[in-house]
């Protein structure tokens, strides 16, 4: 397993990665900048947190590692694993209608609530990561 061990990190294609599932207490860093954007992670066995500026990005439970995130207006892609399974919820834009795959099968349509939400359930079992795309329809 490769929980992020820095918490968050840069990677060198352009993306973050953040979130260690393994860590048995709470663990939080704030005002991680990348592109501009102070960022802040809390995250352990239980819960795994992101904020981009005081905003929600990402929520799993359990906790997770997300490796590789992406995120401009049209989409959000990612990796992520974890222990059997997690309820992830992103924001994304408020009252609209998106396509989720998970590991390129699509899970169909959705439509974000009117904070933006958007919660789905991944299943880890015998592969290590999971690889999440989402898309405005």
């Amino acid at each position: 397993m490769s929980a992020v061990k820095e918490l968050i990190r840069t990677e060198e294609n352009g993306t973050i990665s953040f979130g260690d599932y393994e860590l048995a207490e709470k663990a939080k860093l704030s005002d991680y900048m990348f592109r501009g954007d102070a960022y802040k992670v809390k995250t352990f066995k239980e819960i795994t947190k992101l904020e981009r500026n005081g905003l929600f990005v990402y929520e799993s439970v359990p906790g997770t590692a997300v490796l590789n995130l992406l995120q401009d207006n049209e989409s959000m892609c990612f990796e992520v694993e974890g222990r059997d399974g997690a309820q992830i919820t992103v924001e994304l834009e408020a009252e609209t209608e998106y396509e989720v795959e998970i590991n390129e099968e699509s899970l169909g349509n959705m439509t974000t609530n009117l904070g933006g939400k958007l919660s789905f359930s991944v299943e880890f079992g015998d592969s290590e990561k999971v690889m999440v795309k989402i898309r405005k329809c």
